[in-house]
């Protein structure tokens, strides 16, 4: 389209300035204009102005003939801003006034039929609507392959031991595999509050018009139904004013980032030198300018960083809507950047840990090696002493922590203290007690019911393979 063109349309689209004698002044046309982002929403607002259309046209409040032109126009605009043909003008404010005007050139009064029984209020939050119901879809689908990523090295680590930690303190020993499938529940939990979220966001407000509805004789529920909606929303006034759908997929992008980040942390202390359990592939690791021996985790460290950006848009949002009355305000339009990027932002992290995680190679040596310092077992000495010798479990916690000392006193391990040793401690003790010091025994004897033992890992992983893919 040319300048020319754009000229013609900023000069004819008085599309609310009747009541004004003259123009907006420069900078309020700058703070009012949101084409500069919610251009993004142009499938949408195509979308629910073609079934917009033809609903008028069921309903005869247009003709048929308008319809058809309406239909083909729009059409026609789609088509030029997917192929980058379609020029965007601030003057026309929004995405629903760059279309309709150019609805206008292409059809000509035709076109000013279309906006009959509806706002841009009902627009705008039926546009927005559509356009989080494909963001969750989206976000749904790449954290599912992440969590196919993960149940993949799970099934392949179900018996590689390791630490696991309370208060970043080695703390029992536990499997690879089995830490890697905690992340799989927690992002099964994220794609649960995303379906909820779509499920709440499933209402059509197209036909609520500015606030009150309309004296149209329209059909909502066959808009309702064109655009895939569950039902039409209930209340005209909710319809325009609700952006709880927004603030529920912030919230739930906010708790997955919170996950994400949680990981991203432990892949950081997981890749340094110091710990040596995980090495990232080439296309996820950077080099530092000065120092040539370091691998940096810097994909995972920006993730970890970037999570603070999609709660920093949730916490935007609620500052947003929480002291807005009935109905719209023009607070609403800063709903949309805070949403675009939040999800973008996801979608990128969610990305980028798929990407380590296929690629990250386990150092089971180094894992090994871990859990063979902090009286990792002492936990398991102590059901021991509850099982087998009756102890109250405060008195085998009591014994154990002597017996803790004592090893710490001679700079052993606990299984490597004499049975005479254990016996100065408790008496009762006999050499069947060592049976439960090793980490491979102890691994293995956690079979309870979510349970970190290898046969419990593996079947796990095949459970969640089911559950999740």
């Amino acid at each position: 389209m040319t300048d020319e063109n754009t000229k013609s349309r900023v000069d004819t689209s008085t599309m609310w300035g009747g009541r004004f004698n003259v123009g907006p002044d420069a900078v309020m046309e700058a703070i009012n204009a949101s084409i500069g982002f919610d251009k993004r929403l142009y499938a949408q607002d195509i979308q629910g102005s073609k079934a917009h259309a033809s609903m008028l046209a069921a309903c005869d409040i247009i003709s048929v003939e308008d319809e058809v032109k309406i239909q083909q126009g729009l059409d026609t605009i789609l088509a030029e801003i997917e192929v980058g043909e379609f020029t965007f003008t601030t003057a026309l404010e929004d995405i629903h006034m760059n279309v309709e005007s150019r609805l206008a050139e292409l059809i000509g009064d035709a076109a000013g039929r279309l906006h009959t029984a509806r706002s841009r209020n009902d627009q705008v939050a039926t546009d927005l609507r559509l356009w989080v119901r494909d963001a969750i879809d989206g976000l749904d689908a790449e954290t599912q392959r992440l969590q196919a990523a993960m149940i993949d090295m799970a099934e392949q680590h179900a018996a590689t031991i390791m630490p696991g930690f309370t208060h970043m303190q080695a703390a029992q020993p536990v499997t690879f595999g089995h830490h890697l499938l905690a992340y799989v529940e927690m992002l099964g939990r994220d794609r649960g509050r995303l379906a909820d979220c779509r499920k709440r966001a499933n209402e059509s407000p197209l036909g609520a018009a500015a606030l009150a509805g309309t004296s149209f004789n329209i059909d909502r529920e066959m808009t309702s139904r064109s655009l895939g909606f569950d039902r039409p929303s209930a209340n005209s006034m909710d319809a325009v004013s609700d952006r709880d759908f927004v603030l529920e997929l912030l919230a739930a992008a906010s708790i997955s980032g919170i996950h994400l980040s949680r990981l991203a942390e432990e892949i950081v202390i997981w890749a340094s030198a110091q710990f040596d359990f995980v090495r990232l592939s080439d296309g996820f690791s950077t080099g530092s300018s000065i120092m040539p021996q370091k691998r940096n985790p810097d994909a995972a460290e920006l993730v970890r960083g970037k999570v603070g950006r999609i709660i920093g848009a949730l916490n935007t949002l609620m500052v947003v809507m929480k002291g807005l009355p009935m109905t719209y305000g023009k607070d609403m339009q800063e709903d949309k950047e805070p949403v675009f990027d939040a999800v973008d932002t996801l979608g990128l992290c969610l990305a980028a840990m798929r990407g380590m995680m296929e690629g990250a190679v386990a150092n089971e040596d180094s894992m090994r090696a871990a859990v063979d310092s902090g009286f990792i077992t002492a936990t398991d000495l102590a059901d021991w002493l509850v099982r087998v010798l009756d102890l109250p479990f405060r008195s085998a916690h009591h014994v154990t922590g002597e017996l803790v000392k004592l090893a710490e006193e001679k700079n052993i391990g606990l299984e490597e203290l004499t049975i005479s040793d254990m016996q100065s401690v408790e008496p009762a003790i006999t050499a069947d007690v060592f049976s439960v010091l090793g980490v491979e025994n102890s691994v293995a004897s956690r079979t309870s019911h979510g349970g970190t033992a290898p046969e419990n890992v593996k079947a796990a992983a095949i459970a969640a393979r089911k559950r999740f893919l």
